[in-house]
């Protein structure tokens, strides 16, 4: 039997609930924060598979010794990529036109070179650290003084400096290895709790200060303002250019740091400094699919670290040659970079 239902028409309420609801599940943002959520879900897939693939086939791949082996390589890589990643929240996340630091593998190797070479002229250990924490920092103070008040563009700009800066290394290399050595040197490579070398401990610790100086103080939080919004910055009365600044000083301070660790792995300097700034690169690009709002953060960086540490490491394992390492770190720079272009260009529209 069919029985008519009267027909109740909706509320006003309903109605509107229901247009509220209909826009936001179609809605620009609302697209752009599900292709976010699936880009880093995607990422964080991709660096459990590669974790997976590689204990399978590669021996004592997830062994504790290795993961310390991983983590103490990382370490001199994870250093210059925090420092680049303080450069790109402060000048924005357009390599092009916002911020980018291209001198920091330089600046690692002239810092290295430095510490070496104030080590065999009989200085201490305090001294050779002095030396090449003051060597990174005029590093980024020049970096400074030519983007924020020449006007040039970081890219050009830092590319400059790299270029003198790999020339000085030669001057004062005479283009070899400066050996060194120390009990500071020697403690700095050692093995430290549980088997993990120290250099892991060293990266790990540095990782929890700064992130918790720029992702949790009002320091990183006016940092990050004035990356991703300098007009709003400026006319909220942020010193822009001060902070810009403030962002090379500190990135020119880990190339500083960098190198001393760099000697302590080495146990000297090292003619092949500029090799360091592709996977650099790649890590500190890398580190923004890893945050939850696709940011430059210091923890995505260090998750960036990490899956690239492990891929080195994974492919060493099998014996793979690095030059195809080379291919998947550049191949990993442009899907990153078009990636988060096109969420960009969304958000915009």
């Amino acid at each position: 039997m069919l029985v008519d239902v009267p027909y109740i028409p909706a509320t006003a309420l309903e109605v509107e609930a229901q247009r509220a609801f209909e826009p936001a599940r179609t809605s620009p943002a609302f697209a752009r924060r599900l292709a976010a959520l699936a880009l880093r879900g995607g990422a964080l897939a991709v660096f459990l598979g590669v974790l997976i693939v590689f204990s399978v086939t590669a021996p004592f791949f997830l062994t504790v010794g290795n993961i310390g082996n991983v983590l103490g390589q990382s370490a001199i890589s994870g250093v210059l990529a925090i420092g680049l990643t303080i450069v790109i929240i402060a000048g924005g996340s357009n390599v092009v036109t916002g911020g980018i630091d291209l001198s920091l593998a330089a600046n690692m190797g002239l810092s290295a070179a430095v510490y070496a070479s104030l080590a065999q002229a009989g200085h201490g250990d305090g001294v050779a650290v002095l030396g090449a924490l003051v060597t990174g920092l005029a590093i980024g103070a020049v970096n400074a003084a030519a983007i924020t008040l020449a006007g040039i563009v970081p890219l050009l700009a830092t590319l400059a400096v790299m270029n003198v800066v790999a020339g000085l290394e030669l001057v004062l290399t005479q283009n070899t290895v400066v050996p060194a050595s120390s009990e500071f040197l020697s403690a700095l490579s050692a093995g430290g709790p549980l088997g993990i070398p120290v250099l892991a401990y060293i990266l790990l610790g540095f990782t929890l200060v700064v992130a918790a100086i720029v992702q949790y103080t009002p320091l990183g939080l006016r940092l990050y303002a004035v990356g991703a919004f300098p007009d709003a910055a400026r006319a909220a009365g942020l010193p822009v250019r001060s902070f810009v600044a403030g962002s090379f000083l500190a990135s020119g301070l880990c190339g500083g740091l960098a190198g001393i660790l760099s000697v302590s792995y080495l146990s000297g300097s090292t003619t092949g400094a500029g090799d360091m700034l592709l996977p650099v690169v790649v890590t500190a690009l890398l580190g923004t699919v890893f945050s939850r709002r696709l940011v430059p953060t210091i923890t995505g960086t260090l998750l960036s670290a990490l899956f690239v540490g492990f891929l080195v490491n994974g492919f060493q394992l099998l014996n793979i040659s690095s030059t195809l390492v080379s291919g998947v770190q550049g191949l990993l720079i442009l899907l990153v970079v078009s990636a988060t272009t096109l969420l960009g260009r969304k958000e915009n529209a």
